[in-house]
């Protein structure tokens, strides 16, 4: 086939051409390629209970959309993918569980991870056993401070969202932000990022960061603590079950200023604890969605047909993590750890709904690909793309 230059495509028509079979052989069309045995086993940790549960499905329904179109036509190196998931209930301890569950079941890559605090404890357990980490939303700088070889990123990093949320609240002309964060890995690291990015000479003034107890239900005192500092913008840094809860508290004590959150807490869920009325006009610095990916109609219509609801946030990394596994297999020759690393770090324009691949030499994404949401109608919407 003849290369096409990759900067001349959008992701979505680039996408189309690793799905309809132009993928090294990756698809079934490579006749040397070594046949397994039995199927390629893909493993994702994904909260299936817990306050995050809401996110679970999404990434699973997606990953699987993704296995299936590979398998139809004709898998990868002669095999079928096969999806192992494992709950981490966005805790440490369940995380770790179900890591080994996955490691025991023979999983050859690993492509969940949403809760940072979850996944962090991971690492290590995959990396002892050779298995690659693909991970499609757990973005805490943390997890690249690690430097792990087996270890990579396709959501933007804490570092690229606080630059995000301090490049819009700046152009957004705020004087003075309180920083709201759980405590937790994910959500410290980009309040505290973000502080010093604030506190730079010519930025706003960080007045306040606010520390919160998660799964609590009475945020008042936090609030309290909030107002006092009368600020134009609260960045609050967790997750949507805290965070609807104190944006409909911080209303209901006569917050008039503007609110931003960070991607944790993009989901309905977030409307729905909040209110729509508390939650309209709240921002959000996110990565791309399904409903702000231009041209994904036909890719959320697949979602929908397959699965009776629409895709939500993570949905599309946690599809892209699949196809970039299945990519790398492909490139490694097999299911052997180390070549397969080697595969991923080798990769070169492959294609993506965030744009064509390749990797920083710390794994993780060149360009974070933040934008701003808001929350309109009861959905959250494009507001600004921050280029």
């Amino acid at each position: 086939m003849r290369a096409i230059p990759l900067k001349s495509l959008t992701p979505l028509v680039l996408l189309g051409l690793l799905t309809a079979g132009c993928g090294q052989g990756l698809l079934g069309g490579d006749d040397q390629a070594p046949k397994g045995n039995g199927p390629i086993l893909l493993g994702m940790l994904i909260p299936q209970s817990g306050s995050e549960a809401a996110i679970g499905p999404y990434m699973s329904n997606a990953a699987q959309l993704a296995i299936d179109e590979i398998n139809a036509k004709g898998g990868v190196l002669g095999r079928k993918l096969e999806l192992k998931t494992a709950d981490d209930a966005c805790d440490a301890q369940s995380a770790v569980a179900g890591a080994n569950k996955l490691v025991t079941e023979g999983v050859n890559v690993s492509v969940g991870g949403y809760c940072s605090g979850a996944t962090l404890p991971t690492l290590p357990i995959f990396g002892k056993a050779n298995i690659p980490m693909i991970i499609p939303a757990a973005n805490s700088q943390e997890l690249v401070d690690q430097k792990l070889k087996h270890v990579f990123l396709i959501n933007g990093t804490g570092s690229q969202q606080a630059a995000a949320a301090d490049k819009w609240m700046t152009k957004e002309g705020a004087k003075s932000v309180v920083l709201v964060h759980d405590n937790t890995s994910y959500s410290k690291d980009i309040a505290l990022r973000t502080k010093a990015l604030l506190d730079a000479p010519g930025g706003a003034d960080a007045v306040l960061v606010e520390t919160v107890t998660p799964k609590e239900s009475d945020y008042s005192a936090n609030v309290t603590n909030i107002l006092a500092k009368k600020p134009d913008y609260v960045y609050w840094t967790g997750y949507f079950q805290e965070g609807g809860l104190i944006v409909r508290q911080l209303r209901q004590a006569g917050y008039k200023g503007h609110i931003l959150l960070g991607d944790g807490s993009v989901s309905p869920k977030f409307i729905e604890i909040a209110g729509n009325d508390a939650a309209e006009g709240v921002y959000a610095t996110m990565t791309q969605t399904p409903d702000t990916l231009e041209g994904a109609e036909n890719w959320i219509a697949s979602y929908k047909k397959k699965f009776g609801t629409d895709p939500g946030p993570y949905s599309n990394q946690a599809y892209d993590a699949v196809r970039l596994a299945a990519e790398a297999i492909g490139k490694a020759g097999g299911t052997d750890g180390t070549k397969v690393v080697a595969a991923l770090e080798g990769i070169d324009g492959f294609p993506m709904f965030s744009g064509p691949l390749k990797f920083t030499p710390e794994h993780t994404l060149s360009n974070g690909g933040f934008q701003i949401l808001v929350v309109k109608g009861g959905k959250f919407a494009l507001q600004d793309s921050l280029k």
